[in-house]
């Protein structure tokens, strides 16, 4: 296998290396260089476009053809007249240059082929036709094979190494810009221009005085024809594992026209294809981000959401329903009116084992060995409305609001090589409303105010419940708690309310000095008030329910605690443009206040404190950056970490707050270089982070047996960490090369029965990787992942090393069938240096009679090699451990897919 995947990648690589180059520079007529003229290089035998160029600085451009070939050559630039010539190349490479006239009358109307990549401003335009080969079927087959994009492994769109945050199509949001359900749900076949939106501002009037360098948003504009009535696809599928009937439905619905638009998107299956996972709903914030953001201030709400086993594509059995609107409406040009709907629902079974070794074996706490079998329900639901009122170009309104409403719950039998078996039940069923009103306003040239303001209010209540069967080793934990010793078992529950009001507003004036400098001043306010109740108790043989008194932490098992937090801020900053400089310092004082009630006590802190942050750019060139960043931030923790009573997070972990927890400091410095060359294909990203944190909040950690007790406290002693991430990609004719890197420090100080010590830990990954990009003749993706990762956890020194190639294979064959193919192995060496590996391979092939048929008949295969499960060795700051999850079996799925 391996001596395949060499012989087929050298193979390319002399296939790709088999050209000539044409290069030379593009001139006006008076001999002044032409940046970002356009040339294009026909091959008159297949009339296929098969290469492209934008000239630099100087002019200069470079074309890779193929030898021994005729080509009709297009040259062209905004203004001037587009110059014509079909010449003979043979096996040497050639110097070339022209030199265009002006021109009244843009002939873009001859060009036989549009530019595959166009730049204006700071608009990145790519002609989709151009990056497809006929086997895409969704938009993300498409953005994968764009120069300059990535989809991250978190399913995010990454551009000049930047996260696209916004997603559109024809200029609106689509599901209020997440990128994730555009990319696997708009059909390929629809997508005219893909546009990069850099620099990228929601509100215009702020465009010029806020700072939007980080901001990358993308419009996906649609093909002519796809306006004014529906389009897309239903796919329905069918076939068998070897426990269950597979089935699979999925529509999925768009109409766009100027004023109105609406989408649909449907999903039942039970083969584990999720289009939105529980991570995403939960992650999915509707496009709401807190006024206070870069305020310094970073308070932190905590999350009671129950902790699933897996995740969907790591399950046994797996069942999905999704159902998902969106519409936008435009009444008239002053108002935009747009919302969305999504209900989500899953059922999945899923099994663990586990052998964890504890990193203070030497104090007493075993090794131990576990298997977890859960059965696992979600259901979410998410609803927003929506509204932009802009009279004129000086006025605009916003308001939004999302309620979410969701009901979780997992059965779970987990087996202890320690404790032995315990039945466990939880459940949740949480809800927000989440409002946002913002209002910008433009007094004259030099004067623009803006108002934010957004309302959360959250309710929790998860419910937990343990039934310890053996009682054996669990006997000092429950003394502890104050159980009643005289039952068969220990069942105990635990009952959580926490209810969250939070206000996060601010008002901003911008002073524009000069066209090089504004004055930036802010008055913001958070107010936040959080009350949090909890209960254990014992169920008893007898069926009433005994309330326990623990022998430690003061007798208190229950809380009853209200924490209010405050924060008045004002800040102010400078920017200052000077040549490719590009200046931003300022500082924000905030006047804190907080207070917890709880035992009939209360405590308050009150205190002032200045954050400075800086920022410095230096811009190269239109394509070539360097930017530094350095901030200050207060972090304010949640009302569970002030609760005095116990919290069960489960029956083997206890914790219970402090009421006296201050602030943590944080020092944060960060460096961002991107290049972004479109002359020589040749695209470097790095970026380089530093955070020191003070006053950190840490956990005092106790063990009896592999049972842990734990609160918290500030620490003296700081906590650091770097981050490096760097890539780098060439284009070489139809190869693209790409190497990925990271390299992670962090140095962590823990306290483990009663002893301070030092985790440290480096991370290091290095991902080269090979991908061609032919436009009639099969496709390769190869990419290489190496990972060292060591843990040095005080007594305990664990290195584990990873190897991870992985190959996909793409081919399009006779303008009607499609075959798909990716392979994973997976090898990492663990504890004790034995090495565990799996692999995966996965097939898809389909039919259609042509490109413009509406028929397409499909069979995927997944699991091909019906591996069992999936190893994972891990370490962390007490422990380390090796993993086996298992997964679905092989099986085979036939599917029609109708085009509308």
């Amino acid at each position: 296998m391996k001596n395949f995947i060499f012989l087929m990648l050298f193979s390319l690589v002399n296939i790709s290396f088999a050209q000539i180059k044409l290069q030379g520079v593009v001139k006006d007529s008076i001999g002044n260089p032409l940046e970002l003229a356009n040339i294009i290089a026909i091959n008159e035998e297949t009339k296929a476009l098969e290469s492209y160029a934008i000239t630099n600085q100087e002019g200069v451009f470079k074309l890779a053809l193929s030898k021994n070939a005729t080509y009709n050559l297009q040259v062209s630039y905004i203004g001037m007249k587009t110059f014509k010539e079909t010449i003979s190349v043979k096996e040497e490479d050639i110097n070339k240059d022209f030199s265009l006239i002006s021109d009244n009358v843009l002939d873009e109307v001859e060009l036989t082929y549009e530019m595959p990549v166009t730049v204006r401003g700071d608009t990145l335009v790519y002609n989709a036709d151009s990056f497809k080969n006929g086997s895409e079927r969704k938009l993300e087959d498409v953005i994968k094979n764009l120069p300059g994009v990535e989809i991250n492994a978190d399913g995010q769109i990454e551009v000049e190494g930047k996260v696209v945050n916004k997603l559109m199509v024809n200029g609106k949001d689509f599901f209020d810009g997440d990128t994730k359900l555009a990319t696997k749900n708009i059909p390929s076949n629809a997508v005219d221009k893909i546009q990069v939106l850099r620099n990228y501002s929601e509100v215009g009037q702020l465009s010029g005085v806020t700072n939007n360098q980080d901001n990358v948003a993308m419009n996906i504009k649609l093909k002519k024809g796809k306006e004014n009535f529906w389009f897309g696809n239903v796919t329905v599928g069918a076939g068998k594992s070897p426990d269950n009937e597979l089935y699979l439905a999925q529509p999925k619905l768009f109409y766009y026209s100027p004023k109105f638009s609406l989408n649909f998107i449907g999903d039942l299956n039970n083969t584990g294809e999720a289009s939105l996972t529980r991570q995403d709903i939960r992650g999915f914030g509707g496009g709401f981000r807190p006024p206070s953001q870069g305020s310094g201030t970073n308070l932190n709400l905590g999350s009671n959401a129950l902790n699933f086993l897996t995740r969907e594509n790591n399950a046994l059995e797996v069942e999905n329903k999704l159902g998902a609107t969106n519409f936008s409406y435009s009444p008239n040009q002053a108002l935009d009116i747009s919302g969305f709907a999504i209900y989500n629902s899953s059922r999945i079974t899923s099994k663990e084992n586990n052998f964890k070794r504890y990193t203070d074996s030497d104090q007493g706490i075993p090794d131990e060995t576990t298997e977890q079998t859960s059965k696992e329900s979600s259901n979410q639901g998410l609803l927003k409305l929506s509204s932009t009122y802009k009279p004129n170009l000086s006025n605009q309104f916003d308001y939004d609001v999302l309620g979410r409403i969701s009901k979780d719950s997992q059965d779970q039998i987990f087996f202890s090589s320690i404790l032995g078996n315990t039945i466990q039940f939880e459940e949740n069923t949480p809800y927000s409303i989440n409002q946002n009103i913002n209002y910008y306003y433009t007094l004259n040239d030099t004067n623009i105010f803006a108002f934010e303001a957004q309302h959360l209010l959250q309710d929790e209540d998860p419910f937990y419940n343990a039934v310890i069967e053996d009682k054996t080793n669990y006997t000092t934990t429950a003394d502890a708690l104050g159980l009643n010793g005289s039952q068969l078992g220990y069942d105990i529950g635990q009952n959580r309310r926490i209810k969250s009001n939070q206000l996060d507003a601010k008002l901003d004036y911008y002073n524009i000095l000069n066209a090089k400098s504004n004055i930036n001043l802010t008055l913001g306010t958070i107010l936040s008030r959080q009350d949090f109740n909890s209960n254990i108790f014992q169920f008893l043989d007898d069926g009433s329910i005994f309330n326990p008194t623990p022998t430690f932490n003061n007798g208190r098992a229950s809380n009853d605690i209200q924490y209010n937090f405050s924060d008045i801020y004002l800040g102010v900053h400078y920017t200052l443009k000077a040549g490719k400089f590009t200046f931003r310092p300022g500082f924000s004082a905030h006047t804190y206040g907080n207070k917890n009630s709880q035992f009939g006590e209360e405590l308050k802190d009150n205190f002032f404190r200045i954050l400075p942050d800086f920022e410095t750019r230096i811009q190269f060139k239109k394509s070539e950056s360097l930017t530094f960043n350095y901030n200050m931030q207060n972090q304010f923790t949640d009302v569970t970490r002030l609760a005095q009573g116990l919290i069960l997070n489960n029956f083997n972990s206890i914790q219970y707050g402090n009421p006296d927890l201050q602030n943590a400091l944080s020092h944060n410095l960060s460096l961002f270089y991107s290049s972004f060359n479109l002359f020589n294909y040749t695209n470097v990203f790095a970026r380089v982070a530093y955070s020191k944190n003070i006053d950190q909040i840490r956990q005092l950690t106790d063990f009896e047996n592999v049972i842990r007790t734990s609160t918290f406290f500030n620490s003296n002693f700081a906590d650091e960490s770097v981050n490096a991430f760097g890539r780098i990609q060439r284009t070489f004719g139809k190869l693209r090369a790409t190497l990925n890197t990271n390299f992670n420090y962090s140095k962590i100080n823990q306290f483990i029965q009663g002893r301070q010590s030092v985790n440290e830990g480096f991370n290091q990954t290095y991902s080269p990787g090979l991908r061609t990009n032919f436009k009639v003749a099969p496709n390769v993706s190869f990419v290489y992942q190496y990972r060292v990762s060591i843990n040095n956890q005080g007594t305990t020194k664990t290195t584990i090393y990873t190897n991870a190639p992985t190959i996909d294979f793409d081919a399009y064959i006779w303008d009607s069938v499609t075959f798909r193919t990716d392979y994973a192995y997976n090898r990492q060496s663990g504890i004790g240096g034995e090495s565990d590996s799996f692999q995966t391979w996965n097939a898809f092939l389909s039919y259609r009679k042509n490109k413009d048929s509406k028929w397409e008949y499909e069979i995927k295969a997944t699991n091909i090699l019906n591996i069992d499960s999936k190893i994972r060795n891990g370490a962390d700051n007490i422990s380390v451990s090796v993993s086996e999850t298992f997964i679905q079996p092989r099986f085979v799925t036939f599917r029609v897919r109708y085009e509308l």
